[in-house]
């Protein structure tokens, strides 16, 4: 599968890349990628807190006051204190087959190969981490108000910097890229340089 390689202002290039067909051309399977963002949501939940922040300093003299012990702010008994047999927190994580998870990525880029929704840029340099200049590139690539997945070959400070403020937009490394993320998209947008990191991972 050939792509044209867009440079930052939006123009073709002369250049083209070949994306696997092993990967971008496969034929999804729902199933993996169903089981896949399932455990990336899974792995999210953080469970519900039981215990609260308080001071551990006991608030006043066992005897001879009158009333009933009480040995701390965070007592359930007491105002802005713990819950009585509050919900403890809980792990949702469970394992899958890392294969299942490769086919899972495949599957996903390979829907949006379907969907003609990948991009190939050139290689995104940024001197200094500026939104203007990284929204400027978006505006180029007509993906200013989409939600836009872009995957750098190698973790890039600055572009992640420029872009950590554009709510729609989310910056990765092809290292770290899960199927979720993919998906989530509108639009993926691949650099150079991150084709041959993903092909290297999922073959």
């Amino acid at each position: 599968m050939e792509v044209k390689v867009i440079d930052s202002k939006g123009k073709a290039t002369s250049k083209k890349v070949t994306l696997a067909d092993g990967i971008f051309g496969i034929e999804p399977n729902d199933h993996a990628i169903y089981l896949d963002v399932k455990q990336h949501l899974a792995n999210r939940r953080q469970g519900e807190r039981a215990e609260i922040a308080g001071s551990t300093r006991k608030l006043k003299k066992q005897k001879g006051t009158g009333g009933a012990r009480a040995g701390s702010v965070k007592s359930g008994t007491r105002v802005g204190g713990g819950r009585i047999f509050g919900p403890r927190p809980r792990n949702y994580h469970f394992k899958l087959n890392i294969k299942l998870k490769r086919l899972a990525r495949k599957s996903a880029f390979a829907y949006k190969a379907k969907l003609d929704s990948i991009l190939v840029v050139e290689d995104v340099a940024i001197a200094t981490p500026k939104t203007a200049e990284f929204k400027s590139m978006l505006s180029n690539l007509n993906l200013l108000n989409e939600k836009v997945l872009m995957i750098v070959g190698a973790g890039n400070d600055n572009v992640y910097l420029s872009s950590r403020n554009l709510q729609r937009v989310k910056v990765v490394s092809a290292d770290s890229v899960n199927t979720y993320d993919v998906l989530n998209a509108k639009k993926v947008v691949l650099t150079e340089s991150s084709i041959e990191v993903i092909e290297k991972i999922l073959n």
